[in-house]
């Protein structure tokens, strides 16, 4: 089923495979949305965003008493006119920011029960990032996982860089319901490969929007993704379906890992298990991003995402 093209971005994203048409639309919702920076720049390149860094750039900061080795050309006359006294201008020297995006499209996310496929909301929210990030006149770029295999977007400040990763998206996400089945468990390898790629593309003081349902997350993962975050700020926003939380009422269910069927009965102890494993894996994954200094969004399946993306971004 494919995603219709949508302007309401208050309901929630529908399908099990995207259109990229729905994509490239998506950026009339990306205006709406800025990111607020949570820490300080490392970036050394020019650019539109201010830094705690001091120098001619181009947003002025405040005046001071004029200094030896301060430039003439920035001492401000109607100040120094008027206390008598030499003033100067201070600016505060703008940055480059480059969005970074790393997508999952691992098998694990072609699974939903409400209104869309993880996959598919994931899509989603990657290419609002990334018109967003256009929008801020960053450049924007990234990577887009599966399994076994990767391709990168190099950061580019254009409409073309947005398309190609919106291109590459909607590729690797239409792959999915052609694979022929499924890994028999989520791979901690995969995400550690694809946070070790992310480490090598994206330059320090890069905003990198890590977008995955973070099945199989483990110490290798983890140690790439919290080295990325010492030189970047790094957001990590997880993609949930509900049942992945709840099981279904007590009964019989058909179930399938792509190459075998059979009936899977469901108990209050096995629906108390399934539980509480949910619960632990999720305090895991936020103990681990709060210890390496990790925003965390959440989106679910079966909720509209912009509004909460928005105010996840917005927060300091």
């Amino acid at each position: 089923m494919n995603s219709p093209l949508r302007s309401d971005f208050s309901a929630p994203v529908k399908g099990a495979i995207v259109d990229q048409q729905a994509l490239i639309h998506t950026r009339f919702g990306a205006t709406k949305l800025k990111a607020t920076p949570r820490r300080r720049h490392f970036a050394k390149q020019g650019g539109n965003h201010a830094s705690p860094f001091k120098g001619r750039g181009l947003a002025f900061h405040h005046v001071r008493e004029y200094q030896g080795g301060d430039e003439i050309r920035h001492i401000d006359w109607r100040v120094t006119a008027r206390t008598a006294k030499a003033h100067t201008k201070i600016f505060e020297e703008e940055k480059e920011r480059p969005v970074v995006l790393c997508l999952d499209q691992r098998a694990s996310m072609f699974f939903g029960s409400r209104h869309c496929f993880k996959s598919v909301l994931a899509c989603h929210v990657a290419a609002t990032l990334a018109w967003a990030g256009l929008e801020n006149n960053d450049r924007v770029g990234g990577l887009v996982f599966a399994d076994e295999h990767h391709r990168e977007v190099r950061p580019r400040r254009s409409h073309r860089a947005v398309l190609n990763f919106i291109h590459t998206a909607a590729e690797y996400n239409q792959t999915l319901s052609h694979a022929s089945a499924a890994p028999d468990i989520a791979s901690d390898q995969s995400l550690a490969t694809a946070f070790e790629e992310m480490r090598r593309i994206t330059r320090p003081g890069s905003t990198v929007y890590v977008i995955s349902d973070f099945a199989g997350y483990q110490r290798q993962a983890e140690r790439q993704l919290h080295l990325m975050a010492r030189h970047n700020d790094v957001i990590a926003i997880s993609i949930s379906d509900p049942m992945e939380e709840s099981l279904p009422a007590n009964g019989n269910y058909p179930v399938s890992n792509g190459r075998e069927r059979l009936q899977m009965r469901l108990t209050n102890s096995l629906r108390e298990q399934f539980l509480n494993r949910h619960r632990q894996e999720s305090h895991e994954l936020q103990a681990s991003l709060k210890r390496g200094g990790i925003h965390h969004i959440a989106l679910s399946t079966d909720a509209a995402y912009f509004q909460t993306l928005q105010r996840g971004l917005g927060r300091g």
